[in-house]
């Protein structure tokens, strides 16, 4: 990987985390393991067995997400990346309301910051993402983040100084003995960017997921085991253009099992 300005910025905010969190100054955290089984995923071979590990915290500057996925491809392995491969995003955020000691709320928003994502995976697929982020304060739900980023991609593939908006929100609504839990995130990259290596086309990659909490309903311990499904909307994935050749617009759902520890 090669050293940039964007990947100093991260380390510095990742090891800001960690020194804070020594400090006495971390204020929650939450992981979990998910398992997704799921059809009728575009590009990529049809069928895809997911493992995924989250991190969640929250520190007094700003707060940190983490996730990994592990996806086997089941009955034809990708011609690309073989039988099996891994996908991960790292996303700190330093809150400017924070760091200043003041309260930046106007309307229906809580807070500025500086949003931040590391997108890598195998083959060619790094990028930085920063820009400016925002907590909001809308009725009814847990939390609702927008953030506004600018892409750069690593090495000479298309992708660097698209536009990138992605909101995320979580959603509570009660059932019976227990909660359904709706939460998730939109990326949607508003414009093309081309080079000499072809045209990363504007995409928009919708991705809830729908879960009961099977914990609360057992009576075994709430927040603690869901199961539900994720759904998939992605209109030209990894921003290949569809056409009547390739089918890049993936519209599928996956059955999920989620712990968190």
């Amino acid at each position: 990987m090669k050293c940039t300005h964007w990947g100093a910025t991260l380390a510095g905010g990742f090891l800001a985390a960690g020194q804070v969190m020594a400090g006495d100054l971390f204020l929650w955290q939450t992981n979990s393991l998910t398992y997704l089984y799921g059809k009728n995923f575009a590009i990529n071979p049809s069928i895809q067995q997911t493992v995924t590990f989250e991190h969640a915290d929250k520190w007094k500057y700003g707060d940190n997400f983490l996730f990994v996925d592990r996806i086997f491809y089941n009955g034809k392995p990708d011609r690309n990346k073989g039988p099996h491969t891994y996908y991960g995003e790292f996303s700190p955020r330093l809150s400017f309301g924070k760091i200043l000691d003041r309260k930046l709320e106007f309307g229906p928003i809580k807070d500025v910051l500086l949003a931040m994502t590391y997108e890598y995976g195998e083959g060619d697929s790094e990028a930085y993402l920063i820009g400016p982020g925002f907590d909001l304060a809308v009725p009814g739900f847990n939390y609702f983040t927008l953030n506004f980023y600018r892409r750069h991609t690593e090495g000479p593939r298309p992708g660097t100084g698209a536009w990138q908006i992605t909101p995320s929100f979580s959603y509570t609504i009660p059932m019976g003995r227990s909660n359904v839990l709706i939460d998730g995130y939109m990326d949607w990259v508003v414009d093309n960017d081309q080079n000499s290596r072809g045209t990363y086309h504007a995409n928009l990659h919708l991705n809830p997921q729908v879960k009961y909490d099977l914990g609360k309903a057992l009576n075994v311990g709430e927040k603690q085991l869901y199961v539900g499904f994720e759904y998939s909307y992605w209109k030209n994935k990894y921003g290949i253009e569809n056409s009547s050749r390739l089918d890049t617009n993936q519209n599928t759902a996956s059955a999920l099992v989620k712990f968190h520890f």
